[in-house]
């Protein structure tokens, strides 16, 4: 674990709580610090607002009927890297084209692909 790791702060968007509870374990077993998780568009918006010093966040793409689509702008708009979870298919997610840079992580999540995924979304797109 690297003493970058210890600094990075991961914001994790999920609406299935066991879901966000294993992913929340990995991140800490990583070493990252974890903020949320948050189930919904309108509380993820909220702790964007809020906390300071995220440094990548994980959508899932589907939040109790909503997509994250407007969280993952709010992300770009802040500079913030980000990747989206996603159990369907790449091309079934239905991934607006301006967000179509964003890394996919499939679920259900694998250690190995989650720091592939976090190591994607904290670089800027070519």
């Amino acid at each position: 674990m690297s003493t970058d790791q210890l600094r990075d702060r991961v914001l994790i968007v999920e609406d299935e709580i066991l879901v966000a509870m294993d992913l929340s374990d990995l991140l800490e077993e990583l070493g990252f610090q974890v903020v949320g998780p948050a189930a919904r568009v309108e509380d993820a918006l909220g702790l964007i607002d809020r906390e300071t010093g995220i440094d990548v966040a994980l959508l899932d793409i589907n939040l109790a009927g909503d997509r994250s689509w407007p969280v993952a702008r709010e992300l770009l708009r802040r500079g913030i890297g980000f990747a989206f979870l996603s159990g369907y298919e790449l091309g079934q997610a239905g991934i607006p084209e301006d967000l179509r840079e964003a890394p996919v992580c499939p679920k259900p999540i694998e250690l190995e692909h989650l720091k592939g995924c976090i190591q994607k979304a904290r670089s800027p797109a070519p």
